[in-house]
């Protein structure tokens, strides 16, 4: 009895040790967890203050701008040179506030991905929106006093301008190219056929024939005007009218077939491309 008692502590004791190691492990992967997250929160918290001082940098050069064009008879005693600058420095706050505000964006998509939520971070955030926002209204309105003073400044709006130009020089040559290839394709798929009784089809000029002479099928001078225009893509069954009816053209035999149908002909085209692949023109006598 006094044997298994002591079994009985030892594998408890075994169990206990156990657990404790598995409670270990947890606390260290969750301090290990927290200490990620704490890590990137203080990069983040750094990121900010870097931003606010950049925001504050911006925020003093507009007002040296301002108080450069609120000065009585200040724009007009400006060298060519002073204006120049004036007129650059503006463009460089405008990509400035751009940058800043691509910034922030990505700092506050990191605080909304990261499992833990930092109020005080995101209230920073906002405030911060809100300076970019008021510094863009403040360049909104020295460009506007700057154009006011006859100052140019139309590289401000040159990239913007020159996309839109572009995009529209594009978008029209692709069209252009989109009719064009249109065109061609439908040109490359026209074809032209004629029905008619041997009588019809000398008629037209579009065979010639003689006593012991070969039939000349639409020799230079043959009427155009009596085909009928077609697209090869779509033009599959051609009704013929008629109970007899034979393809005077160098059609391939094998892409054709001739049918009958009820009362009348109707011939069938197996195989477009091959049926076309000769000539353009079909000439086919029904008598």
């Amino acid at each position: 009895m006094r044997t298994y008692g002591i079994s009985a502590l030892a594998a408890l004791a075994l169990l206990s040790s156990c657990g404790t190691k598995e409670k270990l492990e947890q606390a260290q992967e969750q301090n290990t967890a927290l200490n990620t997250e704490l890590q990137a929160t203080l990069a983040t918290q750094d990121s900010l203050f870097a931003l606010i001082n950049d925001i504050s940098t911006g925020m003093s050069q507009i007002k040296d701008i301002e108080h450069i064009i609120a000065t009585p008879g200040a724009l007009t005693d400006e060298s060519a040179s002073r204006k120049t600058q004036l007129r650059n420095d503006m463009i460089a706050i405008r990509e400035a506030l751009q940058q800043r505000r691509e910034r922030l964006a990505q700092l506050e998509k990191k605080l909304k991905d990261s499992s833990g939520s930092n109020a005080n971070l995101m209230k920073t955030i906002d405030n911060l929106k809100g300076q970019i926002a008021e510094q863009e209204t403040e360049i909104a309105t020295l460009t506007n006093q700057l154009s006011a003073a006859h100052i140019e400044i139309a590289n401000l709006g040159a990239r913007v301008d020159s996309l839109s130009s572009t995009v529209t020089e594009v978008t029209t040559e692709r069209e252009q190219a989109r009719q064009q290839a249109t065109e061609l394709t439908d040109e490359l798929n026209t074809c032209f056929f004629a029905i008619g009784s041997k009588s019809e089809l000398q008629k037209h000029q579009i065979i010639k024939t003689g006593f012991l002479r070969k039939t000349k099928i639409m020799p230079s001078d043959f009427e155009k005007a009596y085909f009928t225009q077609a697209d090869k893509r779509s033009l599959v069954n051609i009704p013929l009218h008629s109970k007899k009816a034979k393809v005077l053209t160098n059609q391939p035999a094998d892409s054709y077939e001739i049918v009958e149908e009820g009362d009348q002909k109707i011939l069938k085209i197996k195989n477009a491309a091959s049926f076309w692949s000769i000539s353009n023109f079909l000439v086919i006598q029904v008598d």
